[in-house]
Parts: structure tokens; sequence; C-alpha cells
């Protein structure tokens, strides 16, 4: 059975997630030696953002292949399947944070940055943006980074939240044209979503009906569906389909197990109703998808 690595960063061991605060590299320094491609993996606590200056390649995000067109950033909170192939022009750098530490601190100074955190995406930059208001803040990432000097690390996690900033504006800019969300969500519905998240995650395979999940919160179902409806534009059963579909797709992409056992271990007891419910789902069945993706991530 294929397992995804879980890595502290590329190619090490997992750590605690409060053993770094935050680490900078450029792209070429663990990318060169690994001939270019960064096989898909995760990380439990740890988010990484990368800002792409030039150069070609793409990202997998999940069971998604995306191009890369420089200058743009990529944001892959923690627990996100990611990998890359780049060419070896590329030009870009990349942050590791401790997602929970920087969550901590968004509640406190700026709520509205959450959402951000917890999503994965692709941004494009304006090239001007990149150069003259993104760099800086890197380069002072990077002092902090490779520097001793007395509060190194929590001049860093402060300059991280005055990047996430710029990264929240610049959702805001291509909002509109769907490429990235960019809303703005007050503390206590952050805190319900996030916790909802959690909970989907933790019982998803349970298949556990919608108000399961209102009473965990506290909440109604009508209230919980208001909430999701008014914040995110989906409804509690969206997000769990979602879920079972994100997880489902995990399984046919990296698990080397056969569709009966995937359906099985995501809860379904009739592998039939799995493939019924994945095609209703994503318009394909299971082994249309499975076939699919392997041949489009070349994955044997």
């Amino acid at each position: 059975m294929r397992n995804i690595p879980n890595y502290d960063l590329y190619g090490e061991s997992a750590r605690p997630p409060w053993y770094d605060a935050f680490n900078f590299e450029w792209i070429v320094e663990r990318s060169r030696p690994n001939d270019w491609h960064i096989a898909a993996h995760r990380h439990d606590a740890l988010l990484q953002i990368l800002y792409i200056r030039s150069g070609t390649g793409h990202v997998l995000v999940e069971s998604e292949k995306l191009s890369i067109e420089p200058p743009c950033l990529v944001l892959l909170p923690a627990q996100t399947v990611h990998g890359f192939v780049f060419s070896p022009e590329i030009d870009g750098l990349v942050i590791t944070a401790a997602q929970r530490a920087l969550e901590s601190i968004s509640k406190v100074v700026s709520p509205g940055l959450l959402p951000v955190l917890q999503r994965p995406a692709l941004i494009p930059v304006r090239r001007e943006i990149g150069e003259h208001t993104l760099m800086p803040l890197f380069g002072l990432l990077e002092q902090e980074f490779r520097g001793s000097a007395r509060g190194h690390i929590a001049a860093g996690m402060s300059l991280m939240i005055a990047l996430f900033v710029q990264v929240a504006r610049l959702a805001d800019a291509v909002s509109s044209a769907g490429a990235t969300t960019g809303s703005t969500i007050n503390d206590r519905r952050a805190a319900q979503l996030k916790r909802l998240r959690e909970l989907i995650a933790a019982h998803v395979r349970e298949h556990q009906p919608i108000d399961f999940y209102a009473e965990k919160l506290g909440v109604t179902v009508a209230q919980l569906g208001r909430i999701c409806r008014e914040e995110l534009g989906h409804s509690p059963l969206s997000l769990v389909n979602d879920q079972l579909i994100r997880e489902a797709q995990r399984d046919l992409v990296y698990s080397g197990s056969s569709i009966k056992q995937i359906a099985h271990a995501l809860g379904f007891e009739d592998a039939a109703y799995f493939s019924r419910y994945f095609r209703k789902q994503t318009g394909v069945t299971p082994k249309e998808f499975q076939s699919a993706a392997h041949r489009d991530l070349s994955i044997n």
C-alpha cells in the first residue's frame, strides 16, 4: 500500500510542530539535489508559501496538477498533499511556518486572515508588486531566519503576518475572477468553521448526519446551515461531500488499494454504491478518475 509521506521539510522526518517557528530557503536548495522533482507529500503541522519569480513547472495540490505561471504565490496549508516539478531555471523561495502559531497570532491581530491561511491557493502576482512589496518582506524574513539577534523568531512571525496581509489583498484583487476567495469572516464564525472542518476531517468516514456536527459545535442545524451559506456559499452537507470525495480521490491516486477496499475504508458497505456516489459528485466513476489521475500525474 502506497502511503503519503509526512515530512517536516521534504526529505526530513516529521518533527514536533513547536520545533521551529519558520524556515526560509531558496527553491534550488532542495529541488536541485532532487532533480527538480519533489514527490507528493504533506506536512501535518506546517504551512508553506512559495513565491516563484521565474521558471516553469507544475504543482500538485491534492489530486489537481496546476501549471506554474510566474510571478505567482503558492499557498499550501498544513495537511495539504502537494508535490512539484520545476524547470532548472526556477527562481523562487519557500517559507515554512508553524500553522497553529500563525493562526493564533491572526486570531488576535486580524481574524480575517484565517480563511487565507487555511485554503490552498495559487495566486498570480503583478511583477511590480512582487518586486517592490513582496521581495522586501521576503528579504527581511531571510535576514531574521539566518540571523541570531534577540527576538528573531518573534520578528519573523510578525513579518509572516505582514506577508499574509499582502497575500489576502492579492486574493481580494483576483477573487472576482474566481481564482481565490478573499472574504472576511468574524472571529467567532472563523473559529466555528475551522472546528467544523476539523470535525468533518475526523468523522467523515463515519457518515455522521449534519446534526452530529451541529451538536458538537453547540448550534442548531439551521444555524450551522446559515453560517456555512453566508460565509462559504455552501451547505454543511456540501462540505462533508467535498471532504469525503477529497479523501476518496487521495486513496484512489496514492493508496494502491482496490476500489472495493477503498470503498470499505471510506465507510461504504457496498462498492457499487460508492461508485454511484463518486460519479454523482464528480461526473466520473472511481476507475475513470483513477486512470486519468495516474496518467496526468505520471504515477506508475
